[in-house]
């Protein structure tokens, strides 16, 4: 047998491709969207996939299951578990090789063999495999792919479903289906192997461990969610809701996507170079509700000082970092609106994938940060938002000309916060919009001042008067850290 785990780091997500060295054949498990990548690997590796299968209707990226079987005619292993609502439309076409499983439900690939295992929870319908190897003889599963169900060190999120998807009164319900599950899990041996579908990073649980695999034993012994599913149905659902972080804004569009289909990718955009002289047209220096239809300009320049203290009226200061994905899809609320990057040309492949994969395939050019310094010193229209410390933001705010706004995850700020913050998550940050004080600045931070310098530069777009804190980590994190103010 040989298998693969194939990481993508922005999105924490783990594709599996496993194959039949005797045969050739391979299937492959939960893919992205952009599948040259495992097709490619395939190839070297003298295996042709031949399968596809997910273990749920995924909500933080572009599944690859149509792209693979509009491009290639594969085979599709999708769940029919979870009722009508949560039954993949776009599959129902005839023309699709498509198998519907439920719970209990074989296949094989080559000589390897799968159970489909109903463990829904995480979502209605989810899906995990067991894994044997009957090519070397084995008489008993090796592995699980437990997709977003049993994590390393955490389970799936229960929540989803409300709130990224609003299905009212949705969460209880589907964490008492997840108890069920769990205890269906602690039946397996211990020895047996754990595959998830996502690592630390990803916002589809609250505590995901950094270890690529786990075993059922280890899951059993040392899992916080798992220990509390021992004290009992209720205890277990406590714990299992509380301190969700909130999900990002596109999260809802992606599980609305994949459900109804994808549109298919083909080629990966190949967006062109644009010069200093075409950045003018999209500098919106009026910025609020005209802006919000208009081109969209991501910043991905490293230093957040030098965005703050000179950027492009408009832009959205999105950095390179793990958390690209999570960012563009919770201030960028418009799918369709064309993009314009500011990035270098080095970079600007991994960029295209990182949004294509969240559903922004409308990426008109690119602009090197040398020609955005071109521009500026040309006489270009130029913004800046006030970056201040600590002490600043207090006297402005105890002398009313500003309110303090903390992005951070509502659980972190219900740990400890500032005096008289007020709290919004920049995940969710579009839906705070009315909430938010109509009148004098908003003073905003997070703790290392990386979440909120994509923030700030969001309000900023929408019309707000904005100032930025920097690091407030140097500053007062001793005091956040142990339950200060």
């Amino acid at each position: 047998m040989f298998f693969r785990q194939v990481f993508d780091e922005k999105l924490a997500q783990y594709a599996y491709l496993i194959g039949c060295q005797r045969t050739g054949d391979a299937i492959l498990f939960d893919p992205q969207r952009d599948i040259d990548r495992y097709v490619d690997l395939a190839r070297r590796e003298e295996l042709r996939i031949v399968a596809v299968a997910e273990t749920h209707i995924h909500a933080d990226f572009l599944s690859g299951a149509r792209e693979f079987a509009e491009r290639f005619g594969v085979r599709l292993y999708l769940s029919d578990e979870g009722g009508p609502d949560w039954r993949y439309e776009w599959a129902a076409n005839e023309r699709y090789d498509r198998t519907p499983l439920t719970d209990g439900a074989r296949f094989a690939i080559g000589e390897i063999e799968f159970e489909a295992v109903h463990t829904p929870g995480h979502t209605p319908e989810h899906m995990s495999f067991l894994v044997t190897d009957l090519g070397a003889g084995a008489t008993e599963p090796m592995g699980l792919l437990s997709g977003d169900f049993v994590f390393v060190g955490d389970l799936g999120r229960p929540d989803l479903l409300e709130t990224a998807a609003r299905v009212k009164g949705a969460m209880t319900p589907a964490a008492r289906r997840l108890y069920g599950s769990v205890h269906r899990f602690l039946d397996l041996p211990d020895f047996l192997q754990v595959w998830p579908a996502h690592g630390a990073g990803s916002s589809c649980g609250k505590a995901l461990g950094a270890v690529p695999e786990t075993t059922v034993g280890y899951e059993r012994r040392f899992s916080p969610a798992i220990a509390a599913a021992l004290e009992g149905e209720d205890v277990f659902v406590s714990h299992i809701v509380e301190g969700q972080p909130e999900p990002p804004m596109y999260f809802a569009r992606m599980k609305r996507e994949n459900k109804l289909g994808p549109a298919v990718l083909g080629a990966l955009p190949d967006p062109p170079r644009l010069s200093e002289r075409e950045l003018a047209p999209l500098a919106r220096p009026g910025a609020g509700a005209a802006v919000a239809a208009a081109d969209v300009v991501i910043d991905t320049r490293p230093d957040r000082s030098a965005f703050m203290a000179r950027h492009l009226p408009g832009s959205i200061y999105v950095p390179l970092t793990k958390s690209f994905c999570t960012a563009v899809g919770s201030v960028v609320v418009d799918e369709t609106a064309p993009i314009t990057l500011i990035v270098a040309e080095d970079a600007l492949g991994g960029v295209v994938r990182d949004l294509v994969r969240i559903g922004f395939d409308n990426i008109r050019g690119f602009v090197e940060p040398e020609a955005l310094d071109r521009y500026f010193a040309e006489g270009g229209a130029a913004a800046a938002i006030p970056e201040i410390d600590l002490a600043a933001a207090s006297r402005l705010s105890e002398d009313g000309r500003g309110e303090v706004l903390d992005v951070r995850y509502a659980s972190e700020y219900a740990a400890s916060h500032l005096p008289g913050a007020m709290n919004a998550s920049y995940t969710r940050l579009p839906d705070y919009a009315d909430r938010l004080p109509a009148n004098g600045s908003l003073l905003v931070h997070c703790l290392s001042g990386a979440r909120a310098a994509v923030a700030a530069s969001y309000l900023a777009r929408e019309g707000r008067d904005v100032h930025y804190i920097n690091d407030l980590f140097t500053a007062y994190a001793g005091s956040l850290e142990t339950g200060g103010p």
